[in-house]
């Protein structure tokens, strides 16, 4: 018998040595939970049983989890997440079966497909919210998956350009505009820095948002002289590949803008706005058509070429600048374009009873019928935790404990073992006598 009881304990010592060096091994690993053994004696059952009966050894009653809160760790990512207090993540998996699980381990990503993600790739569940963050719908079923969106707002195409430009008076005539004759016509190229004097390049929108280069090439045509006191300057214009006609009647290729001023520097033309229409660079949605003014302070001085203003009421939806989490679980989307949206409030699940989850790995449970189904809801509230965005929770494993209770577990197997070797000398002696 005293075989068998012996047997037992090595068994209890060996389990329990499994369980700690497990604890040990994890003890680097985000939100992991140590496990403590727990044993029973056991001794004979029956009716008839007399006292002083003496047991049959040990047993292993169960391995229980510490959900203890483990050490927060700093380390300034927006969508690594820690849970202070109570509570667990809710993921669901990517695949068909969807199937849910609760983590501490708070450390999520974006894919592809701009979805919060753990790290085996389930995505972050979250409650719906309004645009100023309150819970629109609750419960399990309308948890849905996180995703970051790419724009915010509509789209505008550019209607309106205003801008105005300094010319210099010192100007000379284009290279090739300067020796052009009628047998050597002066042509113009965009590709030639010989043929302009100066180019602007701004960006104007189509109707989808979609941005478009728009460059000016400016042109010298004369310098005053005898009674010949305007100056002349023509602009090319090109959105795009495509560049714009300035009169609309124009029926072999698109018409330049000329631009005029007098002696003392003065615009005298154009003196109105200008209606652009049928812009169709490559990649537009739809063609392009704006009004152009060519404001007041445009002149010629002796000064150096200068844009002074362009202006233009296009604009394109705003793209994804950061993420925040707020301590109540609140995602926060902020975009280049000045919106903020909110993605929703993560779910934050609790238990009436989470040692009896059941472990999947990657520091992830699920429920079962000792655990008790899950409290959906929101962090900060109900006795759920509050979040902590730019940290993630460490194991909660004490390895000096570990390490005095790994001796402690290696001093009670070796004590069974010699159990087993004083009762094999005695059954030796016993056989002894007998022969």
């Amino acid at each position: 018998m005293s075989f068998y009881t012996a047997l037992s304990g090595l068994k209890a010592s060996q389990t329990e040595l499994s369980v700690i060096s497990n604890n040990i091994a994890n003890v680097g690993t985000t939100a992991f939970k140590r496990s403590d053994t727990d044993f029973a004696d056991l001794v004979s059952a029956s009716a008839m049983q007399a006292n002083g009966t003496p047991g049959l050894g040990t047993r292993l009653r169960g391995i229980s989890q510490q959900f203890t809160q483990g050490g927060l760790a700093a380390s300034g990512r927006s969508l690594d997440l820690a849970i202070s207090g109570q509570g667990f993540f809710m993921t669901r998996a990517s695949n068909s079966n969807a199937q849910v699980a609760y983590t501490r381990n708070g450390a999520f990503s974006v894919d592809s497909d701009r979805f919060i993600t753990d790290a085996s790739g389930a995505y972050l569940q979250v409650l719906p919210t309004n645009s100023e963050g309150m819970v629109t719908a609750v419960g399990i079923t309308a948890a849905r998956s996180a995703q970051l969106p790419l724009t915010s707002g509509t789209s505008q195409a550019t209607q309106k350009i205003d801008l105005a430009v300094t010319f210099p008076d010192a100007a000379d005539l284009p290279s090739t505009r300067s020796v052009y004759s009628a047998t050597n016509p002066y042509v113009f190229n965009r590709n030639d820095a010989n043929s302009y004097n100066q180019s602007t390049t701004n960006t104007v929108y189509d109707a989808s948002g979609t941005a478009f280069p728009m460059t000016t090439y400016y042109i010298r045509e004369n310098i005053p002289s005898g009674s010949t006191t305007t100056t002349t300057w023509t602009a090319h214009t090109f959105v795009g590949d495509t560049e714009i006609s300035y009169d609309s009647a124009a029926a072999t290729q698109p018409a330049p803008l000329t631009l005029t001023f007098d002696s003392t520097g003065a615009k005298t033309a154009p003196t109105s706005t200008m209606t652009i229409t049928g812009v169709s660079p490559t990649g537009a949605s739809a063609p392009l058509g704006f009004d152009l003014t060519y404001g007041a302070s445009t002149g010629q001085a002796n000064a150096p070429f200068t844009l002074t203003s362009f202006d233009q009421d296009g604009f394109a939806p705003g793209s994804l600048d950061s993420v925040s989490v707020d301590p109540d679980g609140l995602i926060v989307a902020t975009f280049s374009n000045g919106d903020t949206q909110a993605l929703g409030k993560i779910v934050v699940a609790t238990f009436s009873n989470p040692e009896g989850l059941r472990q999947l790995g990657d520091s992830k449970w699920s429920t079962t019928g000792i655990s008790g189904e899950p409290v959906i809801g929101e962090a900060n509230s109900n006795g759920a935790g509050q979040i902590q965005s730019g940290a993630i929770e460490q194991a909660n494993v004490d390895i000096t404990e570990e390490l005095v209770a790994l001796i402690q577990a290696q001093r009670n197997f070796s004590a069974n073992a010699k159990t087993i070797e004083a009762a094999n000398k005695m059954t030796q002696t016993i056989v002894e006598l007998r022969s």
